[in-house]
């Protein structure tokens, strides 16, 4: 009986003793994952975009290794707190296992995964490359491959919301990639966005974002027609924007980013439509969703002609404004 007693105690110690190194080494893994997120974050592309997108990074206490092919422009994040600014990707590689890249294009995202001074070029074994950049899915899956023979993940993440969300931290986030890496790059573009959504594999991201943009191009062509022949019958604009918001027209462009100077505060049209998201870059986009709309047979006549819409904007100096200034375009092109 005496033995079976000093057994039974040896039992309770032995269980006491395990469960607490059980919670112990929970806590110390607990405590070095937590520690770990908040290792150094790589960021390639400090653009209207990538800056407060990196700024927001250093707000919730990552510190950042920064680049970007105009140096003068990583002088604010500099002056934020960025931890070291680098002459090239593949430095920026060298020094961090989690990069995130937001460029113009596709060409620049070749250059920036797979030039000379590439981020492939010094990337580490088991790195996550996340590519905000809205670019041919195709290129996404170049670009992953690429990695994945380096030991490295890529996924895509592209962005909508404009610089307004990438201020305030509350953009939408498409991402494709590895469902089992979701969860890690989820972490990180937390910081950056309100809404980050998984599409499935690598490129799907970039098929959401294309999808959403021609709309988006589509909807503030259709705005500013609107807005402009309202005006002509003599409506006040403001006036016309209230009814519109309130009636089965609604939509963001007439709601959230109206193209009519006046109308809003806080947006392009305010500005001299200065800021905001480029003429460039939405014919950029819509000449990718007619590339993949041609590629699959999809039909797309109002995408078509936004894209040409967009295209001639360029050609008339609207290039470098806010894609809003086509309501501007179209006034101007009443009087012709």
């Amino acid at each position: 009986m005496k033995y079976q007693t000093c057994a039974v105690l040896i039992c309770i110690i032995w269980d006491f003793v395990h469960l607490n190194i059980y919670q112990f080494h929970n806590f110390v893994t607990v405590f070095t994952r937590s520690m770990a997120s908040k290792t150094q974050v790589g960021f390639v592309g400090l653009g209207n975009m990538g800056n407060p997108m990196a700024k927001n990074l250093l707000k919730h206490g990552y510190p950042v290794i920064a680049t970007d092919v105009f140096p003068e422009s990583c002088k604010e994040v500099q002056e934020l707190g960025a931890q070291v600014i680098v002459d090239n990707p593949a430095e920026v590689a060298e020094k961090a296992d989690r990069i995130i890249t937001m460029l113009p294009s596709s060409p620049n995202v070749i250059d920036v995964y797979t030039g000379p001074n590439g981020i492939l070029k010094k990337v580490k074994k088991g790195s996550l490359l996340i590519d905000s950049s809205t670019i041919d899915p195709s290129v996404s899956k170049e670009m992953a491959a690429a990695a994945e023979k380096l030991g490295a993940v890529f996924m895509d993440a592209p962005v909508s919301g404009g610089v307004g969300a990438a201020s305030s931290g509350k953009l939408t986030f498409m991402v494709g990639g590895a469902e089992e890496e979701f969860t890690a790059a989820k972490e990180l573009l937390s910081c950056m966005g309100a809404n980050v959504v998984y599409c499935g594999q690598v490129g799907t991201g970039q098929a959401a974002k294309i999808c959403n943009n021609m709309l988006l191009a589509i909807g503030m062509i259709g705005t500013s027609e609107t807005m402009n022949l309202g005006i002509r019958l003599g409506l006040d604009p403001k006036l016309l924007a209230k009814i519109l918001n309130m009636s089965s027209g609604r939509c963001w462009s007439s709601d959230t980013y109206n193209p009519v100077p006046g109308v809003m505060e806080g947006v392009p049209s305010g500005n001299n439509y200065q800021g905001g998201f480029g003429t460039q870059l939405m014919a950029k986009d819509l000449g990718l969703a007619q590339n993949t709309a041609t590629n699959t047979r999809t039909p797309a006549p109002l995408g078509s002609l936004a894209h040409q819409i967009y295209r001639m904007m360029c050609a008339r100096g609207y290039a470098n404004k806010d894609f809003s200034s086509v309501f501007q375009f179209l006034r101007e092109e009443e009087g012709q």
